[in-house]
């Protein structure tokens, strides 16, 4: 457990209605405008993949939505790193 975030050691599971790609290692992600980075988990990376493709397809549904609730209660750092 040596390395681990706090945040890897509780981690929200993704939910069963996700359907996006599941990414099996963590990363560290840069926000393009405003240059800050933070880590995130494999769930959250998968998530935030998923956020973005859907931002990229104009695809703005009930699952997009679900996605950023689930994004904010993962990791409020994060979201307002990356998304907000």
């Amino acid at each position: 457990m040596i390395g681990l975030r706090k945040n890897e050691l509780n981690e929200l599971p993704l939910p069963k209605w996700f359907k996006g790609v599941l990414y099996i290692q963590g990363a560290i992600v840069k926000n393009p405008f405003s240059g800050a980075s933070i880590g995130l988990t494999a769930a959250e990376f998968s998530m935030y993949k998923y956020i973005i493709g859907c931002t990229m397809l104009n695809k703005y549904d009930a699952t997009f939505n679900k996605a950023m609730n689930w994004f904010r209660r993962a990791n409020p750092d994060a979201y307002y790193v990356l998304l907000d």
